[in-house]
């Protein structure tokens, strides 16, 4: 780095820090940023343009990313959405509350403490307006908006939250705000199989907005006069992992795909053709949300914010996208755990910038992240780390060489090169995956002699993991592997 570079640097470390040791009420407005914080649902990392994708286009989130930096190295916390949005909002794992499912809302242990240093709270007590629109979708204890710290912008989560957005963005702001837009796709994408498989029963489709707006995106490709042409020419091929592997630990048959009997019909049944068309709706449906995602950043440019705003956008989960014959999420497989991350701040961030190194947990992170830009004191006893220096490309002392997934009948530790899943029951419990020679996750090489030594390492990352976090649940079934 240039001498000249360096001083610059240093003067805005010093003033940061200075600004973070200011108490809240004293801190200049103009000088906290103002935070925009974006999630899709369903949403997997290779879902932009901007990833090489040639089958979507995303012009709103390539700009994003054009203005700032992209993690490629980006995991959700648990691959579903309640336990994903819990760990978004308050810094921990879903373990923390016993959660490893949606159906675990009602009964997951959420304390005080946990909502009163939520995102939300934390933001709202440090001065700033707390603003959330969109789907909620938390455990019970925190679907209240007002009790997390938020006042409810719109129940809408498609083009009315766009608007609605817009709207407050260009209104008058008298403290710094926290904006939460939280649409809805390219989740509507779940209704295609769910849908298909009541029709094979004899029945009709789901009557409601998120099947009606799949049914209306599948229609278009219906209707063309000759179907198998338009699939041929534009819906994108399968992946290259599209088959299910040999080795695949029978644990994600029974506690995944045969407790949802539209899973088991499409694996067992779906066609090449409808593979594909699935894969096409998918796409239009992000484009349909990034459509959405351009009015709100259009309307913060706009309005002469984009200058003072951190922009972060994330999704809760991912979709398998056709890979292992598989639709929705849950697993432990890539296309359902690995996610996009952006955040952007001109001035402060680089501009284009991919960080394909460092290892990124969106619900762990987010909390410490956006704290750390904001002058707010995270709570302690969180495992995240903010990002903020690695926007600057000064990685921390003790930066993480493993990230950690939950699921609700397993866990997975990522490595810089492996991937291990332990399972709770089933043949096959535990898959060791070299990322780097097999990104597809095809072969198991658990019990694979030469990879002994991966293995037990990784044994050891997630035991220690689970003993750190006081993590019940693995608990009871990580003993013995």
């Amino acid at each position: 780095m240039k001498r000249r570079e360096f001083i610059a640097t240093t003067a805005k470390t010093a003033a940061g820090l200075a600004l973070a040791q200011m108490p809240v009420a004293a801190a200049d407005h103009r000088q906290r940023p103002n935070i925009l914080f974006i999630m899709t649902d369903q949403q997997h990392a290779g879902m932009m343009s901007c990833t090489g994708n040639r089958w979507l286009k995303t012009p709103a989130l390539d700009r994003l990313a054009a203005s700032g930096v992209r993690f490629e190295r980006a995991y959700a916390c648990n691959p579903v959405c309640i336990p994903s949005r819990f760990s978004l909002l308050t810094g921990l794992m879903p373990s923390a509350i016993g959660m490893g499912k949606n159906e675990d809302s009602k009964q997951s242990a959420v304390t005080d403490a946990m909502i009163e240093q939520s995102l939300g709270n934390l933001f709202q007590n440090a001065g700033y307006e707390t603003v959330y629109g969109g789907k909620v979708h938390l455990p019970a204890r925190m679907n209240n908006l007002k009790s997390i710290g938020f006042r409810s912008l719109t129940g809408n989560a498609r083009q009315g939250l766009a608007d609605a957005c817009a709207q407050f963005l260009k209104g008058p702001h008298t403290k710094p705000f926290f904006l939460f837009a939280s649409f809805i796709n390219p989740h509507d994408i779940c209704y295609m199989a769910i849908n298909d498989h009541q029709r094979s029963a004899g029945g009709t489709a789901t009557d409601n907005l998120d099947s009606r707006t799949c049914e209306a995106v599948l229609d278009q490709a219906r209707q063309s006069a000759d179907l198998a042409g338009f699939v041929r020419d534009q819906c994108p091929p399968l992946p290259a992992n599209h088959e299910i592997p040999d080795q695949e630990p029978e644990g994600i048959t029974r506690n995944y795909v045969e407790v949802r009997p539209f899973r088991v019909h499409i694996r067992a049944h779906w066609s090449e053709r409808q593979w594909r068309l699935h894969r096409w709706a998918y796409c239009r449906l992000t484009e349909m949300v990034d459509a959405e995602i351009g009015v709100v950043l259009d309307a913060l440019r706009e309005a002469g914010l984009e200058d003072n705003t951190l922009v972060v956008f994330t999704s809760d989960h991912g979709d398998m996208d056709a890979a292992h014959k598989l639709e929705h999420k849950s697993v432990l497989y890539e296309e359902s755990v690995h996610i996009p991350f952006l955040m952007s701040l001109p001035g402060a961030i680089p501009r284009g910038v991919v960080d394909h190194t460092h290892l990124v947990s969106n619900g762990l992170d987010l909390l410490p992240t956006l704290c750390d830009y904001a002058g707010i004191e995270a709570p302690p006893g969180r495992p995240g780390r903010s990002l903020r220096p690695l926007t600057q490309d000064k990685v921390p002392a003790g930066w993480r060489d493993s990230i950690v997934v939950e699921s609700q009948n397993g866990r997975m530790v990522r490595t810089d090169r492996f991937k291990y899943c332990l399972y709770d029951s089933g043949a096959r419990r535990e898959q060791l995956t070299d990322l780097k020679d097999d990104p597809g996750e095809m072969k198991n090489l658990a019990e694979v002699p030469a990879f002994k030594t991966t293995l037990d390492q990784h044994r050891r990352i997630l035991k220690d993991w689970v003993n750190t976090t006081d993590d019940k649940i693995a608990a009871t079934y990580i003993t013995g592997t």
